[in-house]
């Protein structure tokens, strides 16, 4: 029985290209959304100035344009959409603003959607890498209660 929605999480990294194509090889879908999460630069900024310990400057993004983390989140998830479209999956784009963590924007996106099935690609870290970085992927599969395609780096 195919899979009704399948969300593919997309960050532009080789993984998550790999993610997009096992996603297409091996998942029958009627439609599948791309997301790309995103934070904007003023949150960036403030995150950064937080961890260094410098005092965040009087910056404030100019109206009359587009943050350009958005920008960018939108030319990551156009490629995205072109690999699974290529790929021969039914896709459509979707930026998914992130307020808190990249993990938290993918599972309260997936949710929203309803989506059958989370696709997303891993850095596969392992050792002590692994518990200094934690992976967007592991949070994912352990606070999402939708099943999660973790697609590994290739060799």
């Amino acid at each position: 029985m195919p899979a009704d929605l399948v969300m593919i999480a997309y960050d532009g990294s080789e993984n998550a290209k790999r993610a997009v194509e096992y996603a297409a090889r091996f998942l029958l879908t009627r439609h599948a959304v791309v997301v790309t999460a995103w934070e904007p630069m003023v949150r960036q900024a403030a995150r950064m100035s937080g961890l260094s310990g410098v005092m965040q400057p009087e910056w404030v993004p100019d109206e009359d344009h587009e943050d350009v983390a958005l920008t960018d989140a939108k030319a990551v998830n156009q490629e995205g959409l072109d690999l699974a479209r290529s790929a021969g999956v039914d896709a459509e784009g979707r930026c998914v603003e992130c307020a808190t963590t990249i993990w938290t924007a993918i599972v309260e996106a997936a949710d929203e959607m309803d989506v059958d099935i989370i696709v997303t690609g891993t850095r596969g870290t392992t050792g002590l890498r692994s518990l200094l970085q934690s992976s967007v992927a592991d949070h994912v599969l352990r606070h999402s209660h939708r099943p999660v395609l973790i697609v590994p780096p290739g060799k």
